[in-house]
């Protein structure tokens, strides 16, 4: 491979060779970044062969129609380098990427964030940024694309997954667990191209990793090899090779960072910076590119504009057998995440019958007893588990593990790779056609935690069923005791923290975070048993409220307990004895935080009035009660919180209990100091 850029031919009449097409994403991303002063230009000059050779002769998307169910999905793990995205979005006729967005890079209400955004502009299939989360995404889609075809056939559904991704994402440790997992179940319609450089933002990559990444592919299963990324034919024939494995593929796509740049090509300074007015011109020069800045010759950009339509035309062709398919209205529904008709009827029967027998179970086990009604009712639901199908109970009766070479199950072993789960699992969800659910113990979410914050920030449905959830798991100790873990979600804008406290709470949370297409949610869920305390059937899904009176005082409450999960039934115990003592006690269930805060200021006022004493019981910090108790006609004076101040330790739960004072009786003592 060569160092110096391969002049490009004469951008003239009607002719269009490749390299004047990859040109026109290099002056592209030059120019935005320089107009912007900020971005990373090195990457898009380095991947331009590499991306136009996909992109005219392989990866199958259709501008008009930017959701088309079976088009190839493409991923930019290397989010940084985003100009590479918005420009082939430009080039390609989306609708909503004008050369106004691209003058705008990185600018507010832009379309063109400085990383990829899903949501903010057409065809951008995940948000990108932290390294590693892309090809994790992609196994998801991969992996969701295997399971479409197993249920619905080639003739609805046939597409590959590409994906762009640099060192960085390589080096990341979930890029471990993504490749891993992908090799395993062989998920051969996934394609990575690595942007092989050799650069990272301190300087060569040997500063820092000695990786042989291809040798480290194919141990975890895949087919990999080399290439020379600025030989488009070596390209084409690599791809068109990966294309008749039976396995996943890595191209290693060798390459220059910021290619036709005299002076920056193959250095880091090239990596986040602009180039400079000087040494843009002397790329332009070096390139033969006479163009000004963001004008794009026409025969060029008709060349770009050619490769769409031609997809136009495969999209039609697919638009025929969907028409005339026998499951078609089936597939539709699928592909929309339709919920059946009857859903919410069918689950306000499932809680009157809950409410009635009124069992005394884990919240792990109600969830499991739940899954066994919702697993039933939809294929839509697509279970799994890091590892820990037997503590966590997500596998119901019927669910048959996705196995390599067979996909036609909807139990997903991740194996214990938490943090690849949950960007899987975002990755299955912006697919389409499924709905994601996964679980662990709730202190994993430590692992978990930035894949659950990108499903939030691009508002995907995936649910994480996290158990254990306090110090009541026991005898594992403080290490598996998560105490700051759910101040940690509860401040994870756009997500539903769901902690029920019996059956009927967590049927109802299961009820809301299948309902919501725009909001990851996380069921917190006890190991030790627990009382069914809602024994009188309600038609209305009072978790929908956030919180709500569980019992009401003997009078004019003078303290109000508020509590979640495992410790509701403290609160009630607590009222029962307070009330004994003549101090009528209100008792407040906060299943879902977020959702009551969402309430209007008349019903929060109804359920927490200004004038009683309020104190809050739950098995970890107090953190996020403080609004509350302080906060909504709260005051500090009037205020306490039982619960955690550290970390727990090891022994069994009700002698754990005890030892931190979350009791009853410490909990009266509170409310008695209080008035």
């Amino acid at each position: 491979m060569s160092a110096e850029p391969t002049p490009a031919v004469a951008s003239s009449g009607t002719d269009h060779h490749p390299r004047d097409m990859a040109n026109a994403i290099r002056a592209l991303a030059m120019d935005a970044v320089q107009k912007a002063n900020s971005g990373h230009p090195g990457m898009p000059m380095g991947m331009a062969d590499v991306a136009t050779v996909l992109f005219q002769d392989f990866l199958h998307v259709d501008p008009s129609d930017p959701h088309w169910p079976d088009r190839d999905r493409f991923v930019l793990s290397n989010g940084h380098g985003s100009m590479l995205l918005y420009a082939l979005h430009y080039l390609l006729g989306y609708e909503d990427m004008t050369l106004d967005e691209l003058k705008n890079f990185r600018q507010i209400g832009a379309r063109t964030a400085g990383h990829p955004e899903y949501g903010h502009a057409l065809g951008i299939e995940t948000t990108t940024g932290p390294l590693g989360q892309g090809i994790t995404n992609a196994v998801g889609f991969a992996l969701a694309e295997r399971m479409m075809n197993a249920r619905f056939g080639d003739d609805l559904v046939d597409h590959y997954t590409y994906v762009i991704c640099g060192d960085g994402c390589l080096m990341e440790g979930i890029s471990h667990e993504a490749i891993d997992l992908a090799g395993h179940l062989k998920l051969n319609k996934l394609i990575v191209l690595f942007d092989d450089n050799g650069i990272s933002i301190d300087g060569k990559t040997e500063l820092s990793t000695s990786t042989d990444q291809v040798a480290r592919f194919k141990a975890a299963g895949w087919d990999s090899w080399h290439v020379d990324g600025h030989d488009v034919d070596a390209v084409r024939a690599a791809i068109e090779r990966a294309k008749t494995s039976d396995k996943p593929v890595m191209i290693a796509c060798k390459t220059v960072i910021g290619y036709g740049s005299p002076k920056l090509a193959g250095s880091e300074k090239s990596h986040g910076a602009p180039l400079g007015d000087e040494e843009i011109a002397a790329t332009r020069k070096a390139l033969l590119w006479e163009s000004e800045s963001f004008v794009i010759p026409d025969a060029v950009l008709k060349g770009w504009r050619a490769i769409a339509e031609k997809n136009k035309e495969r999209r039609a062709e697919w638009e025929k057998r969907h028409a005339a398919h026998a499951r078609k209205a089936e597939f539709d529904a699928a592909v929309a995440c339709e919920l059946p008709a009857d859903f919410a009827e069918a689950m306000a029967a499932y809680r009157r019958k809950l409410s009635d027998e009124a069992p005394k179970l884990a919240t792990r086990k109600s969830s499991e007893a739940t899954l066994e009604v919702i697993n039933a009712m939809t294929p839509l639901t697509i279970g799994g588990s890091a590892d820990l199908t037997h503590s966590v109970f997500t596998q119901t009766k019927g669910l048959a593990s996705v196995q390599a070479g067979d996909y036609g199950g909807r139990y997903i072993h991740y194996g214990i790779r938490e943090h690849g789960m949950a960007a899987a699992m975002n990755g299955l969800a912006l697919h389409g056609g499924v709905i994601p659910y996964g679980g662990t113990f709730m202190v994993f979410s430590d692992y978990s935690r930035p894949a659950i914050r990108l499903g939030a920030l691009m508002g995907v449905r995936a649910i994480h069923v996290l158990t254990h959830d306090s110090i009541g798991l026991g005898e594992d100790g403080p290490t598996h005791q998560p105490v700051e873990h759910l101040a940690m979600l509860r401040a994870t804008p756009n997500t539903w923290t769901f902690r029920p406290c019996d059956v009927v709470e967590t049927a109802e949370a299961w009820e809301l975070a299948l309902s919501t297409d725009t909001t990851p949610s996380v069921l917190a869920l006890s190991r030790q048993n627990l009382p069914t305390l809602r024994t009188e059937h309600r038609d209305e899904n009072l978790t929908a409220r956030g919180a709500y009176v569980l019992r009401e005082a003997s009078a004019a409450p003078q303290a109000i307990l508020l509590a979640t999960g495992s410790e509701v039934e403290i609160a009630v115990k607590a009222a029962a004895a307070l009330e004994a003592d003549g101090i009528p006690t209100r008792v407040v269930s906060v299943p879902c935080m977020e959702l009551f805060r969402d309430q209007d200021g008349a019903y929060r006022a109804e359920v927490l009035p200004e004038g009683p004493v309020r104190v809050a019981i739950e098995a970890a910090v107090r953190q996020p009660w403080d609004w509350l108790l302080l906060g909504e006609r709260g005051h500090w004076q009037r205020a306490d919180f039982v619960g955690m101040t550290g970390f727990g330790a090891s022994a069994p739960a009700d002698r754990l209990y005890k030892e931190f004072g979350i009791t009853p009786e410490d909990t009266v003592a509170k409310v008695k100091a209080l008035l």
